[in-house]
């Protein structure tokens, strides 16, 4: 029998992070010449200003996995009461929000990079709760 306190959570904390992912990933994707020059500019005084067009790509095609896994995994997690792909998903999102939080520490931007550390609490407390079933 699931703990229906763990299950509600795991849920809840697994669509949380489908939509904050799927959103800021497809937000990327259908505005793609906007968000990449905002980007590129953020990281222009960052020794990862070269990169600048290749980290857009990547943190784009890592949102957009992580939230699609997030999706996948909570339906997973609902139908069939297997959490693998719901912690798969928390890890993308981890990666991601470790990432961004890297650049933004980089461009110096620490109230953007404070900002980001609820989100990362929230993708650990996804970490632990996939992780315990």
């Amino acid at each position: 029998m699931r703990d229906t306190g763990l299950f509600l959570a795991q849920g809840f904390v697994g669509a949380f992070l489908a939509v904050l992912f799927l959103q800021s990933g497809l937000d990327k994707v259908f505005d793609w010449s906007g968000n990449k020059a905002y980007v590129t500019g953020y990281l222009e005084k960052t020794p990862l200003r070269p990169l600048g067009g290749v980290l857009f790509f990547v943190i784009t095609a890592l949102e957009v996995l992580a939230g699609v896994t997030s999706a996948a995994g909570v339906l997973a997690t609902v139908l069939l009461g297997s959490t693998t792909l719901a912690l798969a998903g928390a890890f993308l999102s981890a990666s991601s929000i470790v990432s961004l939080f890297l650049g933004q520490r980089l461009a110096k931007d620490y109230a953007s990079a404070a900002a980001m550390v609820p989100y990362f609490l929230t993708t650990v407390a996804a970490l632990v709760l996939f992780g315990k079933a």
